[in-house]
């Protein structure tokens, strides 16, 4: 984290379909375990789409996660992603 905060993660990749599809399950560890994340990509011209799924093994655990910040911390890291993105573009 930007705070030097650390959070081991763990998981094991379930699918991978290259350029397409990456399904994993993920373990934030201690706030977050036995989740799945399913990412899909989808060319458009010179930019890539993607859609970013997180599967919680419940709703009732779903709901405990948004109230811990679970949208502002993916939000976060889009952010972060979003901006290395970028820094590399502007190095070509």
């Amino acid at each position: 984290m930007p705070d030097g905060t650390e959070f081991i993660s763990e998981g094991k990749y379930l699918e991978i379909v290259e350029f397409k599809k990456i399904y994993t399950t993920a373990d934030f560890k201690p706030m977050t375990t036995g989740v799945e994340i399913s990412v899909l990509f989808e060319g458009d011209g010179d930019k890539t789409d993607f859609t970013f799924s997180v599967i919680h093994p419940t709703e009732e655990y779903c709901k405990q996660q948004e109230k811990m910040g679970f949208y502002n911390g993916w939000g976060s890291a889009f952010e972060r992603l979003e901006a290395l993105i970028t820094s590399l573009k502007n190095e070509t």
